[in-house]
């Protein structure tokens, strides 16, 4: 049953891993891959791969129809979707009518539906579970994401060629940075040698 923690561990293909907060489910899945120069990102290879990330917290859902090769399709092309739409609310840029369509036709679909446990203090997903089910889940998340008081907070990284994109909730709305023990420390430090490097 889906939590209100956000957040997954990301791993560079060069070697190292940190774990990151997007803020929202739907941008967390918008960093399991990519086209084009985020290819080596990838990590959404097989069908089962998916249901793999989604069966994870906070959204914890345990597929009781196996994942489809036409809906791992349909969630790469979700996924781009919401990298472009939230890329573009972060430049305060007009969102491709591409990925309105597509997140739209996401969200189309049936939802997951929660459902109380017999001794009605837990809750899951109601059977059945689909992955269309889930993307819907995600792409309506995007949807109030991108609609709703929050959308003003939609950031990109600060830091040098880092494109990871985050929802800053913090009280005073002065994130900058993906994660501070990765480009927030780097920053850091860059600034310190440089003050060094000043001093007479």
């Amino acid at each position: 049953m889906r939590a209100s923690t956000t957040g997954r561990v990301l791993h560079d293909p060069k070697g190292g891993s940190f774990r990151f907060d997007a803020g929202a489910v739907c941008l967390d899945f918008a960093h399991t891959g990519g086209e084009g120069r985020y290819a080596v990102f990838e990590t959404l290879h097989q069908p089962a791969d998916l249901a793999r990330w989604l069966a994870e917290p906070p959204l914890s859902v345990v597929m009781t129809v196996p994942v489809t090769a036409g809906e791992l399709t349909a969630a790469k092309a979700l996924r781009q979707a919401i990298w472009d739409a939230a890329h573009a609310r972060a430049a305060r840029r007009p969102i491709p009518a591409g990925a309105v369509a597509t997140i739209n036709r996401a969200a189309a679909e049936a939802p997951l539906a929660p459902e109380l446990a017999a001794d009605g203090t837990t809750a899951g997903w109601a059977a059945t579970v689909r992955a269309t089910q889930a993307l819907s889940t995600l792409a309506r998340e995007m949807i109030e994401l991108l609609s709703g008081p929050l959308a003003e907070r939609v950031r990109e990284c600060a830091g040098d060629n880092c494109p990871l994109l985050f929802v800053d909730t913090s009280r005073p709305g002065a994130r900058r940075w993906c994660s501070m023990e990765r480009c927030g420390n780097r920053h850091k430090l860059r600034a310190l040698r440089a003050r060094r490097a000043a001093e007479p």
